[in-house]
């Protein structure tokens, strides 16, 4: 059964989404509650990078092998990775509001991550200016390979140079230092997997979307 893995990806997302409300999580002073959101925000970043690795390969892969199939794909999984990005930055909103006492603060990593969502707008606005097909393949593709290398100094790299509220950032313990016990470990992974298998389903189904239309247009 070719589609197993879908099957996988629901029950994995059922699996995370009842335990991430209803499960016994840490009693932490500031966290609090709020700690359940490690279970969404954390796995968006996830499921970013990975879509967007998908979406770097496959410019490079048109870069060498300049088919439609190639270009879409890569369109598409920056699409999606983008969408998995604004998640992870509404979710980190939320949590930074319960555990910092604002939406925003000065933050590395925060800043890093806004930074890189622009370099990513910028990628949709660099596609929509070139009319002809194979040009606008092609210098897309050389523009998402560097927003990809951008991307992960500014996410994985700076932050932990410079003074940062993010666990794992700035002398910060990361979260499995202190406080990911051995329960939220049997929510968390699942629903890393969960919300990565969900982002790369979505991008199968935009993918066969955007070759049907292309097929049409090429019959009409």
């Amino acid at each position: 059964m070719k589609n197993w893995w879908k099957i996988v990806t629901v029950l994995l997302l059922l699996y995370a989404v009842t335990m991430g409300l209803l499960g016994d999580v840490p009693r932490l002073a500031i966290l609090n509650e709020s700690i359940r959101n490690l279970y969404f925000h954390v796995p968006m970043w996830f499921g970013m990078i990975v879509i967007l690795g998908i979406s770097v390969v496959y410019s490079i892969k048109y870069l060498k092998n300049p088919t439609i199939h190639n270009d879409i794909v890569a369109r598409e999984a920056a699409h999606v990775g983008i969408l998995y990005g604004i998640l992870g930055l509404l979710t980190g909103m939320c949590w930074a509001r319960f555990t910092w006492g604002d939406w925003w603060v000065n933050d590395p990593k925060l800043n890093g991550a806004a930074i890189g969502m622009l370099i990513y707008f910028a990628y949709l606005v660099l596609r929509s200016s070139f009319a002809e097909q194979q040009q606008r393949a092609r210098i897309s593709a050389v523009y998402n390979i560097f927003a990809f290398v951008a991307l992960i100094p500014l996410l994985f790299i700076l932050p932990r140079l410079t003074d940062s509220l993010h666990p794992g950032n700035g002398g910060n313990p990361g979260f499995g230092a202190y406080d990911l016990d051995s329960n939220m470990r049997l929510v968390f992974y699942p629903a890393v997997l969960g919300w990565i298998g969900l982002g790369i389903w979505i991008l199968t189904l935009c993918v066969r979307f955007e070759n049907l239309k292309f097929r049409l247009y090429e019959n009409a």
